[in-house]
Order: C-alpha cells, then sequence, then structure tokens
C-alpha cells in the first residue's frame, strides 16, 4: 500500500508543477503584459487639473502626460473613473523605459452645476499600482460664465 500512495503522490505533484507552468505561460502570453519582468514606475508630472468655469453642457477635455522611470515596460491596465461624465483615453502599449505617454480626460458637464470634482484612478504594473487623478471645474448656466 505505501509504494501505492508514494506513486499517487508523485503523479499528483507532477499534475500540480504541470498546471503551474502552464498558468504561467498564459500570463506571459496575454497581450500588453511585457515580458521583461523589470518593474515600472510611472511619474505623472501633474496629479490634477482645475479647468475653471465652464458652460453646462461643454465637454472639456486635459492631458496628463507621464514618464516611465523604471528599467521595465509600463502598462496601463486599466483606469476607472467617479462618475460616467467623466471618460479616458491611453496607449495601452507597453512605454518603455524613459519614454512617455499621455492620458486623456474628457469631463462632460450636461446636466451638472456648481463646483465638481472627479477622481481618474489609473492601475499599471508600476511600483505604486494604482494612481489617482482629479480635476475640478465650476460648472455654470450659459448666462452666467462672465460673472
Amino acid at each position: 500500500m505505501k509504494s501505492k500512495e508514494i506513486i499517487y503522490s508523485v503523479f499528483f505533484l507532477i499534475f500540480l508543477i504541470a498546471c503551474n507552468s502552464q498558468k504561467e505561460n498564459r500570463i506571459a502570453e496575454q497581450p500588453g503584459l511585457p515580458a521583461d519582468n523589470k518593474p515600472a514606475e510611472i511619474s505623472f508630472r501633474e496629479f490634477e487639473h482645475d479647468f475653471g468655469k465652464i458652460v453646462e453642457g461643454e465637454k472639456v477635455a486635459h492631458i496628463f502626460a507621464f514618464e516611465n522611470k523604471g528599467p521595465g515596460s509600463l502598462v496601463i491596465s486599466s483606469t476607472s473613473t467617479s462618475c460616467g461624465c467623466t471618460v479616458t483615453k491611453y496607449d495601452r502599449n507597453p512605454i518603455a523605459a524613459g519614454k512617455g505617454g499621455t492620458l486623456e480626460v474628457v469631463f462632460d458637464s450636461n446636466g451638472r452645476n456648481g463646483i465638481q470634482t472627479k477622481t481618474i484612478s489609473v492601475r499599471s504594473n508600476s511600483k505604486t499600482e494604482v494612481v489617482v487623478l482629479k480635476i475640478t471645474a465650476e460648472v455654470v448656466s450659459g448666462d452666467r460664465k462672465n460673472r
């Protein structure tokens, strides 16, 4: 009986090792993930932008510039915003060490009024996995912009 238990244990261990190596291969093959295994480091030039006064219904955009200061390739995996009125656009390709990129944020003020503050969470393979950016605007009706 002992020899059967040992044989089953050995086969089970081989099976686990094979499954784990297959998992690692699938992760490395995912598009957009760098294969260099070196750490990236995203560094934004600014973390906040104030649009000032804007007229209700206006769409305004700002581009946040960043640089990869780490030795590995940087990949932004996703962004999320605190409101559906704010959307982002960014390059999903890996950014080499020392290179830069941009993240465009568009705010739609339709149906908004008063001081608006929105946040954008940027997720990446950087040492700092999540960076939070902020935009603000004072939304006024069309007849009050010049006041």
